[in-house]
């Protein structure tokens, strides 16, 4: 508990995995809705491009954020080395 507060230990990496979680959720939903609801010929092919674009646009977003908090944390065990 004590890196929490002193700032040695980054919270956001576990947060950025939830976040991941909920917007393939959210593309789910969504795309299952516009899949059922929507009336027209390519209803069903916009819900799944929509479910398959969803998952991939927050697949590849939240991988560069935790990027970029493994490279913040290769420079701190370069510098205390």
């Amino acid at each position: 508990m004590k890196d929490v507060f002193l700032l040695d230990r980054m919270l956001t990496p576990k947060l950025i995995t939830f976040v991941y979680w909920l917007a393939l959720l959210a593309a789910l939903i969504f795309g299952v809705g516009i899949m059922f609801r929507a009336e027209g010929a390519g209803a069903f092919s916009t819900g799944l491009l929509t479910i398959i674009a969803g998952a991939l646009g927050a697949r590849i977003s939240c991988e560069l954020l935790i990027v970029l908090f493994r490279m913040n944390e290769a420079l701190q065990d370069l510098r205390k080395t």
